[in-house]
């Protein structure tokens, strides 16, 4: 079975690097948006990287787990597995909200559009030498076109409806989305950098499910 992988906002599939699993990882690449495109119509454009004739997973990390459980509108994966995710826009913090509101995405300066490296460091709990420089590469890397469009989408997103076979994976120390239900698989000092820095674990649990 094939494990699709999406990665978060402003990240690629390097963060899937560590993953061990007992399935081939096929990470799905972002897309530059087009003009006023919608989630709906991007996700849509995203599962032409799908092979739908064959069994697979959808894995999806941060924002890549909502991008998951919108594809799951199209497609049917034997499982979604949310890593440092949210399944529906009740889940995310008020202050998400609040930027759709006032649709910081839409006037923000370029420049402003990534955090410090510091802050984000701090924010996903990046403490390695090794793992700081992959996140700032990794944030050197993100296009603006896309995390511009990106963070719109996620600070106006509207999905309210469950995967059918859904699995989430969180750390109870992540400061990005602290959001996790009492059927989560949890990482003890896991935080928003998991997916990199605790691999060997996440692995662990997708394998044994």
């Amino acid at each position: 079975m094939i494990a699709y992988c999406i990665s978060g906002l402003g990240a690629d599939e390097r963060v899937f690097n560590e993953l061990r699993l007992e399935h081939d990882i096929v990470p799905i690449h972002w897309l530059t948006p087009l003009p006023q495109e919608t989630m709906a119509h991007y996700c849509q454009r995203l599962i032409a990287q799908i092979d739908t004739s064959k069994e697979f997973l959808l894995i999806g990390v941060s924002f890549g787990g909502m991008v998951a459980c919108e594809l799951n509108h199209y497609v049917q994966p034997k499982k979604t597995i949310l890593i440092s995710s949210a399944a529906k826009a009740s889940e995310l913090p008020l202050t998400y909200h609040i930027m759709g509101k006032i649709k910081l995405a839409r006037w923000l300066p370029e420049f402003m559009l990534f955090p410090p490296l510091t802050l984000l460091h701090y924010l996903f709990g990046v403490q390695t030498p090794e793992h700081k420089s992959l996140l700032s590469a990794i944030s050197k890397d993100t296009d603006p076109v896309f995390a511009r469009w990106a963070i719109d989408k996620l600070t106006h997103w509207k999905n309210e409806s469950l995967p059918s076979s859904l699995i989430r994976i969180h750390g109870d120390k992540d400061k990005v989305l602290s959001y996790y239900t009492p059927d989560t698989h949890i990482i003890k000092g896991g935080e928003h950098f998991m997916i990199v820095d605790r691999a060997e674990e996440i692995s662990a649990i997708i394998n044994s499910l």
